[in-house]
């Protein structure tokens, strides 16, 4: 059985035992969470969900945090003496799925 759940913008495909990574959510290490915007539940019979699976939500445990790769961010601008340096990292909640509940 699988699923796929919206978080942080993006949509997972997900089942149980796998580790994933999302966007940065609040909790600490050990905590439990649910994740209640399910698009799809697949498996033996395919349900979709309009937009949401009604009832279904993907238990999870955080495992940790961790920061992303750095990103340079360069502007450039030719002859007039412009140029603009930045750095990104984003941070990032590692998750082990638990469940899916229908």
């Amino acid at each position: 059985m699988f699923a796929v759940v919206r978080t942080g913008g993006k949509q997972l495909r997900v089942e149980p035992g796998d580790v994933v990574s999302i966007e940065l959510i609040d909790g600490e290490p050990g905590d439990r969470v649910e994740l209640d915007d399910v698009l799809l539940i697949g498996g033996d019979a395919i349900r979709v969900g309009t937009p949401r699976v009604e009832g279904a939500s993907v238990l999870a445990t955080i495992q940790g945090e961790a920061s992303g790769p750095k990103l340079r961010i360069f502007k450039h601008k030719r002859r007039k003496r412009y140029r603009l340096h930045k750095g990104h990292r984003q941070h990032y909640t590692s998750l082990k799925i638990e469940s899916i509940k229908v």
